[in-house]
């Protein structure tokens, strides 16, 4: 099976080989024959109840900094010229990140799209944990300062962060005399109206933040990302160091707990992070940590999803 697959992401140019998760969906895909074409989301049109994008053909190459080869630019139309699309662009999730998922959503699932444009809008990553219960750590989401302010004085130790922000941008660790939370609460509203995220903090984060990948709801394998000396972020974007860790029997759990919920709603590729027993993101948009996970374990998780999309698109609607 040979399919059509666009892939709508951030500047192809400048991404990491070594690192990004695209890279390696999209080197698994082209060594299996298939076609790819790459677009920023700022390519991507409605008119007329018609979804294009002016998109180029794209090769893939595992050759630092000669890792691309785009052709000329072309007008796709989203529903009859493309099989599969991967939506890998990264956070924030604002508006025009929302916009994307409707324009995605008029050609799904006639055109497969990674992950399911309707459901990554539904789910936003801090905000869809909080349908399971018992998972999380204590957390408050909210932009009433008082309502924060009681928070803290209830749990102390606390990690506040912005609502819809990704890669560890923003977060901070505040301890419970610390004198900066109104300094911080007033930068958080000079970006925008979102609300923020406290959490009661979690001493196990230093040794690692886990991420676990999952492929239709089943987990295929994990990292540990560590924090460098001095720091809460764990996150790889921003100095976090990655290791090879083994599932838990909680991690499991964890997933068991998700993972129909992520089936059901067409998320095929989700990346969970879990600090100690608690799980603190189930992240829908673009989550990382594959190329980690094969560099320490083998696992190609691009390979199991590609697997499963291939199975998708070869079974009669």
């Amino acid at each position: 099976m040979s399919l059509r697959v666009a892939v709508q992401m951030d500047p192809v140019l400048g991404i990491n080989i070594d690192t990004d998760t695209t890279f390696l969906m999209m080197m698994e895909a082209q060594n299996r024959g298939h076609k790819l074409w790459f677009y920023t989301p700022d390519k991507l049109s409605l008119e007329d109840g018609r979804v294009f994008a002016r998109a180029q053909p794209l090769e893939v190459f595992a050759q630092k900094g000669a890792h691309a080869r785009l052709g000329e630019t072309v007008v796709l139309d989203m529903k009859d010229d493309v099989d599969v699309v991967l939506m890998r662009q990264d956070p924030p999730f604002d508006m025009a990140y929302i916009t994307a998922t409707h324009f995605l959503e008029k050609v799904h699932p006639h055109t497969l799209v990674v992950n399911n444009p309707a459901e990554v809008r539904n789910a936003p990553e801090k905000l869809f944990v909080t349908d399971f219960p018992g998972v999380q750590p204590p957390t408050l989401i909210t932009s009433d300062h008082e309502a924060i302010y009681d928070f803290r004085a209830r749990h102390g130790d606390i990690v506040l962060k912005p609502l819809y922000g990704g890669g560890g941008s923003g977060v901070a660790r505040l301890l419970a005399d610390d004198p900066n939370l109104d300094a911080l609460l007033e930068l958080h509203a000079m970006i925008g109206r979102e609300q923020v995220i406290a959490q009661k903090f979690v001493p196990a984060v230093s040794k690692g933040d886990k991420r676990v990948l999952l492929v239709d709801g089943e987990p295929v394998g994990a990292i540990n990302r560590v924090p460098a000396a001095g720091q809460v972020r764990s996150n790889l974007r921003v100095g976090g160091r990655a290791e090879a860790v083994e599932l838990t029997a909680r991690d499991k759990e964890l997933c068991a707990i998700i993972g129909p919920e992520l089936k059901k709603r067409g998320l095929l590729f989700v990346g969970i992070d879990v600090i100690g027993e608690y799980l603190t993101e189930i992240n829908v948009t673009s989550p990382t940590g594959a190329q980690q996970l094969k560099r320490f374990s083998g696992i190609d998780a691009a390979a199991v999803l590609w697997d499963r999309i291939e199975i998708i698109r070869s079974t009669p609607a």
